[in-house]
This record gives C-alpha cells, sequence and structure tokens, in this order.
C-alpha cells in the first residue's frame, strides 16, 4: 500500500475501499443500495455537488491568499505579493493563475482553530469534530461526503454519491455511519497514458451482452435456490446489484469516469499534472451526477525549506484550481457546484531556521468558488504578521455550514450512532453571511 508521512511520524495508509469483487462485488452494490436509500428521492434530486480539494499537510497562508508585503523579512517570506483582479486584494506570486481568476474567488483569511496537530487538525476539517484520541486510525465522526452521501444520495441515477480522487483523504471516512457510506475511490492516476476506472470498466473482453448472460445464470440460480427456501433469505441478486450492473454496463455512467472524453485544451487549462487531471475528472463527475468528490494535490508540511516545497506543488495547484474556477464558469455551473480548497492549518508567522515554517492553528485561508454564493470578495483579516484573526473570525466549521446549505442539508439535523443516540451533524452551525448574496 502506498504510505505519506507528515513530521508527526504518523503514516496515512492508503486503502481500497469501492470496487468490483466478484462478478458485481459488495461495496459499488452496498453504495447504491444505501444511495437508494438516502433522504432525497430520484423525483426530489438536485443538481447541487461539491467538489473538497485538502491541501494535506497544510499550506502557508503567507505564501498563498494572505501575503504580508509590509512586513518584516522573517515573517514576509520568499515570495513576493502580486496584484489580484480584485482592487487592493493581493495573493501570492506562487497563486498567479488564481489571481486572475479572483472575482470568481471568495478568500476567508480570518479561519482559526486551537490544534496544532495534523490528524486532529485533519479530522476537525473533514467532520467539524476535534480527533479526541490522536492515535484513531479512523473516523470518529463522519466526514462531510458522508453525511452528503447519507443524507443526499446521488443527484443522477447509477452514479455513486461520494468519490474520491484517486484514494480516500484523511479521515474522510464514515466512521459510525458505516462503510456504505465511504468514498468510491478511482485509484489511479489521469495524467498517464491509458488510464482508468476500474470498478467501472468492464474486463477486457467481457461485453455488456456477455455480462448480460452472467447476469441471466445467476438470476436463474437465484430462482433455483428460492424453490428451496421459502423464507426468501436467498437473494443473490437484488435489485441494488441490478443497478451496479447498470453503471458498469450503462454508457452514459462508464464515460463519467472517461476523462479521455475531453478535448487537449481542456485538460491543458488544467494542467497535465496528477492533480490537475484529477480536478478535470471532478468536474466530470459532478457535471454528471455525484454529489460530493474529495481530492488531494500535493503535500503542503513545509517544516523546510518552503521555496522548494511550492516548486514541487504550487504550479500545479495554481494551475488546477483556476483551470476548474474558469471551467464552471464557461459550462454555467457556478451556482451548482461549490469548491472548497483548505488544508487542516496554517503555518507559523515567523519562519524557521531551516527556511521553513511550522503548524499554526491559530490563522489559516480557506478558498471558495462556485456555489451560487457571493464570490470577488476577502472575508476576514489576520494581523500584521499573520498571526491571528483581525477581523471577522470564523472556524472550520462555518464552513462545513456553508457545505451544508449549499446541497440542502439542515447542519443542525442529527444521525444516531452506534449506541443509538443522536448525535449533531455539527455542534457549531452558524453560516457565514458575507457568502449568502
Amino acid at each position: 500500500m502506498n504510505r505519506s508521512q507528515f513530521c508527526d511520524g504518523i503514516s496515512r495508509r492508503n486503502v481500497i475501499q469501492a470496487g468490483l469483487g466478484g462478478l458485481f462485488g459488495l461495496s459499488l452494490p452496498t453504495l447504491l443500495r444505501h444511495q437508494a436509500e438516502a433522504a432525497n428521492s430520484s423525483a426530489k434530486r438536485s443538481r447541487k455537488s461539491v467538489v473538497f480539494l485538502e491541501l494535506v499537510g497544510g499550506p502557508s497562508h503567507f505564501e498563498t491568499y494572505d501575503p504580508k508585503p509590509h512586513a518584516t523579512a522573517e515573517y514576509r517570506g520568499p515570495f513576493n505579493a502580486i496584484r489580484t483582479k480584485l482592487a487592493g486584494v493581493q495573493f501570492s506570486e506562487r497563486m498567479a493563475k488564481q489571481a486572475a481568476v479572483a472575482d470568481k474567488l471568495a478568500v476567508i483569511r480570518s479561519v482559526t482553530h486551537d490544534s496544532a496537530s495534523h490528524r486532529t487538525s485533519a479530522h476537525l476539517m473533514q467532520t467539524g469534530f476535534y480527533l479526541r484520541d490522536r492515535g484513531a486510525g479512523d473516523n470518529e465522526m463522519p466526514s462531510t461526503g458522508s453525511i452528503v452521501a447519507k443524507m443526499r444520495g446521488a443527484n443522477a441515477a447509477g452514479m455513486p454519491p461520494y468519490v474520491t480522487l484517486p484514494r480516500n483523504i484523511s479521515f474522510g471516512k464514515a466512521g459510525w455511519l458505516g462503510a456504505a457510506f465511504n468514498a468510491f475511490e478511482t485509484v489511479g492516476n489521469p495524467s498517464k497514458p491509458g488510464f482508468k476506472v476500474p470498478n467501472v470498466s468492464l474486463l477486457k473482453g467481457l461485453t455488456p451482452d456477455r455480462l448480460a448472460d452472467r447476469r441471466g445464470l445467476l438470476e436463474g440460480f437465484d430462482s433455483t435456490l428460492r424453490v428451496v427456501d421459502n423464507h426468501g433469505v436467498a437473494d443473490a441478486l437484488t435489485d441494488y446489484e441490478r443497478q451496479a450492473f447498470e453503471m458498469v454496463t450503462d454508457k452514459a455512467a462508464r464515460e463519467a469516469f472517461d476523462i479521455y472524453q475531453e478535448d487537449d485544451p481542456t485538460r491543458d487549462l488544467y494542467g497535465r499534472t496528477r492533480g490537475g487531471q484529477n480536478m478535470l475528472l471532478a468536474r466530470r463527475l459532478v457535471e454528471r451526477g455525484v454529489s460530493f468528490v474529495t481530492l488531494r494535490i500535493g503535500s503542503w508540511d513545509h517544516h523546510g525549506s518552503i521555496v522548494k516545497g511550492f516548486d514541487a506543488w504550487g504550479a500545479a495547484m495554481d494551475g488546477a484550481v483556476a483551470g476548474f474556477v474558469q471551467d464552471i464558469h464557461d459550462r454555467g455551473l457556478q451556482d451548482d457546484v461549490l469548491l472548497v480548497v483548505t488544508g487542516e492549518f496554517g503555518r507559523t508567522p515567523r519562519m524557521n531556521r531551516s527556511a521553513g515554517r511550522d503548524h499554526w492553528g491559530k490563522a489559516m485561508s480557506i478558498l471558495l468558488s462556485g456555489g451560487g454564493l457571493k464570490m470577488g470578495q476577502v472575508i476576514g483579516s489576520t494581523d500584521g504578521n499573520g498571526t491571528a484573526p483581525s477581523e471577522n473570525p470564523y472556524r472550520p466549521e462555518h464552513v462545513l455550514s456553508m457545505i451544508y446549505r449549499h446541497v440542502g442539508i439542515d447542519p443542525t439535523a442529527t444521525n444516531l450512532d452506534h449506541s443509538g443516540r443522536p448525535r449533531y451533524i455539527l455542534e457549531t452551525s452558524s453560516l457565514i453571511p458575507e457568502l449568502i448574496s
């Protein structure tokens, strides 16, 4: 298994959560079954969706969306500030493409929380709750994507409600909601030639007709079982497994995951990087009925040489985000699709001796675009050295409340945990009024 490791020494294990085991498997039919049981029936489906980009490790707010050009060098950092499309608003020079579409962005510069731990902070960003046991290997509370999968379902029949590209992000799982509400994983790298999503691709030599023959055999076998099973226990091919069959054999569903349907200029717009092409795939999926997509670009735990860190990932992230924002506007999707770009915390105001910055939960920036929200603004601010909010402080839970509002879920609603106790989706559920037109 692939592993990534940050300064806390705790590895992030990537485990495949969805796939077709045997002929149809268990994961995909289960996802579709619970999609069918979600709060909204097909008649009530909307087109509202979310793309959640996790900048894992915690990017510096100074080197992204909250530069301090007038601070002394040890606070200002190595990069210049540049003008954006918004009068009087500056970004770091490493965010130049996003600066050019800043009229389509809203940056919240005054997000704050109390943790400097990767794991505790990542759990907070994904769920709205701090991780109580720092050694926990799984979600203590359900992720936002899993809540959407359970309470909203997908926006189109035959599509999974919650997808992660390529593998589950930190604490992006369902927790006590149950594994059926974990994300459907694409696994591969869409920037590589021959990329396919194995979960929705027919095996070589297996045509829809041949697969239908095998389905018929299973149905026949099921009928035979029912002769001797008058209690109805045998259910070898349920309605939900038929939905999985339809997803695999239906051209529209398969094409949603087929990035080669995109023309070269569009692929170039996002950048021919792993992150850029995953952002393009995210747009394809929400456009075709997936309600919640999560992905990550890069590693942002820059304790040393922040310049090298941004050399490695800055351009790819900048191009992918700017390309996505421009594309959803060109396609008229800006009211339906909400993009959220965030790490788990910001970085320390003063550069350290290794020319990097350390963990800092007291101040961070979060970027949003679309969602029918009021764009072309910066919300809140930090003090002159970027230490803490100086006006309009917000918490990560406020951003999650805006996500739930966008997809039509009441953030004060509850779900029952393992013990049957009702648990609030969020315990802090206020909105961000500056974003609401």
